[in-house]
């Protein structure tokens, strides 16, 4: 999961070299560039059934609004980012495989909609993983 984590964030937030904490031209926020809908379905329709993650995450947040720590609290939006995974399910690739990481990536969380590109992906995990 560290290794999807990693990747998802690169690749999310860079464009032309520069870290991008909102989407431009688009309402995806943060490192992650999760949209406010994924991030509200999250709240709503997953950890509402499971306790001890919602506990966790609570653990994590400040006292600002949830949506705005996407941008502003690492911690809270790596959970999210997670629990995003979390709830696909299909098991997780192999840290060492990254072609699977990527496409795992754009299936579930870029979607076949997003512009983000596989190879994109791998590489920045060669780059990460070394």
């Amino acid at each position: 999961a560290e290794m999807l984590l990693l990747g998802t964030f690169y690749t999310e937030s860079t464009v032309a070299g520069r870290t991008r904490l909102k989407q431009v031209g688009g309402p995806a926020l943060g490192g992650y560039q999760m949209e406010p809908a994924t991030h509200d379905d999250i709240w709503e329709n997953w950890l509402v059934y499971h306790q001890a993650a919602k506990t966790a995450i609570e653990g994590l947040m400040t006292a600002q609004r949830p949506l705005e720590q996407l941008v502003t609290n690492l911690a809270y939006a790596t959970a999210m980012c997670r629990i995003h995974y979390r709830r696909v399910p299909h098991p997780l690739p192999s840290a060492s495989d990254y072609a699977g990481l990527a496409k795992y990536w754009k299936l579930w969380y870029n979607s076949h909609l997003g512009a983000g590109v596989e190879a994109h992906f791998t590489k920045t995990l060669y780059m990460v993983g070394e």
